[in-house]
């Protein structure tokens, strides 16, 4: 298997050559915002020659690289998994991709001989991400990607191959503007960073843990930023940040799992499966991962250097709207019709959410969203908002046109924000990244199978309580995915926090967790 970067992997047999969720254009991802760290340009294009199929597991840009797959030969398959929404083919389909094959959850996609692979979607469909499972030459590889995958789905995936995982890769690196793009004070924000670090490092860990395959291999990320813009959010990586880069993922795994076989690969670095020997891509000599800040800086600088074409493009493809009403009015007619799609979402919205947008056409726009319909007030800013973004109207004009999907807007980090109180509100955010009809019918049908009636038992502060045992969230399983610590219950999941007291959310707007005392004393004298 070689690396190529992120989560760009290459997974090959006698006969078999299969490329998964490749990044390889230069012109980064996310309006120009999300580059991989570090740089790929080196790889030799001769290694995507002769391809069986690429699998692409979800629809982010840093995993669907349209740019690159609109290159390969016509009569390449390209394997996607199937979601509510048909988004993903529908993208690949308009890039020139005319063999898209849709794989259901645990269909074989024969390779050749014995040789296959699947997809394992995430339980929950309000996100649509995948793992990629590969049986190639005898070998088993598990792809997370960004996949918050259960427990149960990786014994499943161990049943399907017969035989212990030779390599697992992990995501293990953030990807989410908050709390980068909040307005927080630099204490809060490192407390919040520290917070969703920790629990994504711990959610990961506990799956190897359970899994242990004969190699885990962190991946995914960090991304990094080479636009003079957001330059600066270079700082996280590698720690305190939400962005962990490869070395400290490795390092903290070795810390907790010590005998837990595990390595990190830098683009064009290979591994043999069969005795997991690495060779490292003489491109990486000299450099070091674990060197000091200042060493990081000079690298990022230069590699900024050499895509400054690319990050000018992404200006220069997103233009300043025209001055007037044109962009407050197609802002209106775009999230007033966003307002016909759910009803079950609007009633669990029910926010004002502020657009303060800069620069021609730009003024300040509020959005009452839910809790029945959407109602757009182009004269805002005289009511008490929950959230408030602030942007330029150049990206924004790209979301209204159809040029650009709204969580590629957010994951660009070329905004910011603030919000009263300081909830998450997950259904205004899932709203707003699938805006399509299928895709929020098959949350609501998602939602209402988990009986919320179903409890596990947690000990807290010298209690027993029974609680849910399906995240109000998402529907989580609690069993597997829940820490308890200083009577809060958190869902590794999606890092919601329960107070065990009352079962109401503490960061997020959620409804409440059942929580109920336990009767310690024996059956006899109750």
């Amino acid at each position: 298997m070689t690396a190529l970067g992120h989560a760009g992997l290459l997974v090959e047999g006698p006969r078999v050559r299969v490329l998964a969720d490749p990044w390889l254009s230069p012109g980064g991802a996310f309006l120009g915002s999300w580059f991989p760290f570090p740089d790929n340009a080196h790889l030799d294009p001769r290694l995507w020659d002769d391809l069986t199929a690429v699998v692409v597991s979800h629809e982010h840009l840093d995993h669907l690289d349209l740019p690159f797959l609109a290159s390969l030969p016509e009569d390449l398959p390209v394997l996607v998994p199937r979601y509510p929404s048909t988004i993903l083919e529908r993208r690949l389909r308009a890039a020139g991709r005319r063999y898209v094959v849709v794989l259901d959850a645990w269909e074989r996609y024969p390779l050749g001989d014995d040789d296959w692979l699947t997809v394992v979607q995430e339980q929950c469909p309000m996100s649509h991400d995948a793992a990629v499972l590969l049986r190639v030459g005898g070998r088993a590889v598990l792809h997370t990607n960004d996949a918050r995958i259960s427990l149960s789905q990786t014994r499943r995936a161990m049943e399907e191959v017969g035989a212990p995982l030779d390599l697992m890769g992990v995501q293990m690196s953030g990807a989410s503007w908050h709390p980068v793009c909040y307005e927080y004070d630099a204490v809060e924000r490192a407390r919040i960073e520290e917070a969703k670090r920790v629990g994504k490092l711990k959610a990961v860990t506990r799956l190897v843990r359970s899994v242990q395959p004969r190699m885990v291999l962190p991946y995914a990320g960090p991304p990094c930023f080479l636009d003079p813009a957001l330059f600066e959010h270079n700082s996280g990586l590698g720690g305190p940040g939400i962005f962990p880069d490869q070395h400290e993922a490795m390092t903290w795994l070795r810390d907790r799992l010590p005998q837990q076989p595990s390595t990190y690969l830098l683009p064009g670095d290979r591994i043999r499966l069969d005795d997991l020997s690495v060779r490292r891509d003489p491109a990486w000599r000299g450099f070091d991962l674990a060197a000091g800040p200042e060493a990081r800086r000079a690298y990022l600088t230069a590699y900024a250097e050499r895509r400054a074409p690319a990050v000018a493009q992404a200006w220069a493809d997103n233009p300043v709207p025209p001055d007037g009403p044109a962009l407050g009015a197609a802002f209106r007619r775009h999230l007033e019709s966003l307002g016909t799609l759910s009803q079950y979402f609007l009633a669990r919205i029910g926010l004002t959410v502020r657009f303060e947008v800069s620069g021609p056409g730009g003024g300040t726009w509020d959005a009452h969203i839910g809790p029945d319909r959407v109602r757009v007030d182009l004269a805002g800013g005289h009511s008490p908002a929950h959230y408030v973004l602030r942007l330029d109207g150049r990206w924004l004009a790209g979301v209204v046109t159809g040029r650009t999907r709204w969580e590629e807007l957010l994951l660009s980090l070329r905004f910011s924000a603030r919000r009263e109180p300081d909830h998450y509100n997950d259904y205004l955010v899932g709203l707003l990244k699938h805006a399509d009809l299928a895709a929020l019918r098959a949350v609501e049908e998602f939602e209402a199978t988990r009986d919320p009636f179903e409890t596990i038992e947690v000990e807290t502060e010298g209690r027993r309580v029974a609680v849910s045992r399906y995240c109000p969230h998402a529907g989580e399983d609690l069993a597997e995915t829940a820490v308890v610590s200083g009577g809060v219950l958190r869902c590794l999941g999606h890092n919601f926090e329960y107070d065990l007291a009352s079962g109401a959310c503490l960061n997020a707007r959620s409804d409440p967790l059942l929580v109920s005392d336990v009767d310690p004393r024996p059956a006899g004298r109750r």
